[in-house]
């Protein structure tokens, strides 16, 4: 059985190792704020001070944390994965991150006799404890094969979408999508309201239409219950929409909704909320994140 390493046990992070150990697997783990790792250290996993380390103790090594430039660090700098033998091992960067560095990443790995996949996941803080994430994944075939079994433990959909970068293209396409699904959602629940409906009901209609989606299913029942903690942070959506507007310009695409959107979260975050879930949208039009009369 292999040695599995996991840097990064944040909301999602923390949820994925519980179902990596449910299933047996042995998971050193690292985090930056140690204190996160503390639960899934009386669970049944071994802390270890640094990536270095990490990678030292572990056959295959997964990383999940927030932004690129994080990404960078865990990898490239001091203590980081890459200043240890990584010959025949792998890793698997779960972050949200740019393809290019992706890339990066699958070069060096290479160079040191290791390999990568690019392997972000959608599907919030429910997918992640739930073990039914979708896995979009660059790299090759056989270390995608390896690694299978164990994407099994927390995911429900998974597939190859080509080399080093393509999970993080198809992350950014995904991410496209929900920009224009909790935008929709958010001002149907304020349109909604302003004409006097009932949003249960209404929600209720819609799911079982051709509006049906997943952050409607998910995340307005979540505002109807004045619940703005984080599936999913504010400011990560506005780091991966970014992601995505530079991708697109790379390629001469025009985003038009994609734009709007992220002027929207980024408004958002202006305003304090950038700890908040994405589904705080609607505090753009009700302040206090509560229900206002309709009258009003």
């Amino acid at each position: 059985m292999p040695q599995i390493g996991f840097i990064g046990t944040g909301v999602m992070g923390a949820a994925i190792v519980r179902n990596m150990m449910k299933q047996g697997l042995n998971v050193n783990v690292y985090n930056r704020t140690k204190s996160k790792t503390d639960d899934l250290v009386k669970e049944g996993a071994v802390w270890q001070d640094t990536p270095a380390a990490i990678t030292a103790s572990s056959d295959i090594i997964f990383t999940m944390v927030g932004f690129p430039s994080d990404v960078e660090t865990i990898y490239f700098e001091e203590n980081g994965i890459f200043t240890e033998d990584i010959k025949n091992k792998i890793v698997v960067d779960l972050t949200t991150s740019t393809p290019t560095l992706a890339e990066k990443i699958a070069i060096k790995a290479t160079e040191l006799g290791g390999v990568s996949l690019d392997a972000p996941v959608s599907g919030g803080d429910l997918g992640a404890k739930n073990g039914t994430l979708t896995i979009m994944v660059g790299g090759n075939q056989k270390a995608y094969d390896q690694v299978f079994p164990i994407f099994e433990t927390f995911g429900k959909t998974f597939s190859l979408h080509g080399g080093a970068g393509k999970g993080q293209h198809t992350k950014m396409a995904n991410q496209i999508m929900i920009a224009g699904t909790m935008t929709g959602m958010t001002e149907m629940m304020v349109y909604a309201n302003k004409a006097g409906l009932d949003l249960d009901k209404v929600i209720e209609t819609l799911s079982g239409g051709s509006a049906a989606n997943w952050s409607l299913s998910n995340y307005s029942p979540r505002i109807l219950k004045e619940d703005y903690s984080p599936g999913f942070f504010v400011k990560h959506f506005i780091k991966d929409l970014k992601i995505a507007l530079d991708e697109a310009e790379k390629m001469n695409l025009e985003l038009p909704s994609t734009e709007l959107a992220t002027k929207l979260y980024e408004k958002l975050a202006d305003k304090g909320f950038e700890n908040d879930g994405t589904q705080a949208l609607i505090k753009l039009w009700w302040p206090s994140g509560k229900l206002p009369d309709s009258k009003n």
